[in-house]
């Protein structure tokens, strides 16, 4: 065995040593945030497992350089599938005590070009606290839809937004979609928190004078809208798949999940089985780049360069003067660009 042969392999093991090590440090770090999240107890009995599962997963990294090394990993193991085997048991539920805001789930029905949808959420927002709750029925006639609006509403910085995807009829109204967190009452939002089966996932239909009035107006939110490029029959199509969404989600709750369940990616998810081929790109997780992914691609106006659509696209002062005129939706898109 040459030299060189000898330093290679020795290379390797190292390689390999260290990739083990960070496979037991990252599954334990992953075991005992779960814990700590999830776990039916107080904060002390919390604390003192996800601690221990930090303790284990140290002492099995120390133990690799032992001679006991495969009884540490054994024991290691054994405690990661246990953790899993009670992972699997947290189940999703439709059955729990929401907030106000998020208490009823959408569903609907097609009958040739007319939408019906129970549970259209039309609040009147004073606060985050202080709001008329409506819950409607509303229909629609799908030959009158005429376009597809991506709204965003941007809170701290420009890297992360809320998403809706909004849909216009030729009647003047809308009918907007938001994916959210469907927090119980009391419970707050944690992005961390929000890996762990934290909290369910839903599915809001609303009025643009509930669910943009409540992030530009009430909540002093950057809302930015911008009309997309795309065909009526695509429009439908996708309206349809919210549809067939909320039915499924009312029967079969889920989770939310930060990454890969949440208000971006599941709507491109939607899209994405409409229209095969759409290119992955870092800006579906970064949702706040979504516009410029959406530019990009020519979904958006692109007669102007980005920054002066995004400047347009800004709806912030247009809906604090608009606040509660009936011709709200109309009034915030004036001077926002139409794609040709």
């Amino acid at each position: 065995m040459t030299q060189r042969t000898t330093v290679l392999l020795r290379m390797g093991r190292w390689i390999g040593f260290a990739l083990l090590v960070a496979m037991v440090l990252l599954i334990g770090t992953w075991c005992a945030l779960a814990v700590w999240f999830r776990y039916p107890g107080g904060d002390l009995v919390r604390g003192a497992l996800a601690a221990a599962i930090t303790v284990l997963a140290l002492a099995t990294v120390a133990g690799f350089v032992t001679s006991r090394r495969w009884l540490a990993f054994t024991v290691y193991a054994l405690a990661v599938a246990l953790v899993f085997a009670w992972w699997s048991t947290i189940r999703p539920s439709n059955d729990r005590s929401w907030q106000p805001d998020v208490a009823r789930n959408v569903t609907g029905t097609i009958d040739n070009d007319r939408l019906v949808l129970d549970n259209v959420r039309n609040f009147s927002w004073r606060s985050d606290q202080d709001f008329d709750q409506r819950w409607e029925q509303r229909s629609y006639n799908l030959s009158q839809l005429h376009g597809v609006d991506l709204i965003l509403s941007y809170w701290s910085g420009e890297a992360i937004a809320h998403l809706i995807v909004g849909f216009g009829f030729n009647d003047g109204r809308h009918l907007d979609f938001s994916i959210e967190t469907r927090k119980e009452r009391g419970e707050e939002y944690s992005t961390i928190a929000g890996f762990f089966k934290q909290y369910e996932l839903i599915i809001i239909a609303a009025d643009e004078r509930d669910i943009v009035r409540v992030r530009s107006n009430v909540r002093g939110e950057d809302v930015r809208i911008y009309h997309l490029r795309m065909p009526p029959e695509y429009a439908r199509q996708l309206l349809r798949k919210y549809v067939d969404d909320v039915n499924v989600l009312s029967r079969e709750p889920r989770w939310y999940n930060t990454a890969t369940g949440n208000c971006t990616t599941l709507v491109f998810g939607m899209v994405h089985a409409l229209r095969p081929g759409l290119p992955l790109d870092y800006r579906i997780l970064l949702s706040g780049y979504l516009p410029n992914y959406a530019y990009d691609l020519g979904a958006t106006d692109t007669s102007i360069p980005f920054e002066q659509l995004r400047a347009l696209s800004r709806v912030h002062d247009k809906a604090m003067e608009a606040d509660g005129d009936p011709d709200y939706s109309r009034l915030i898109r004036l001077g926002i660009p139409t794609p040709h």
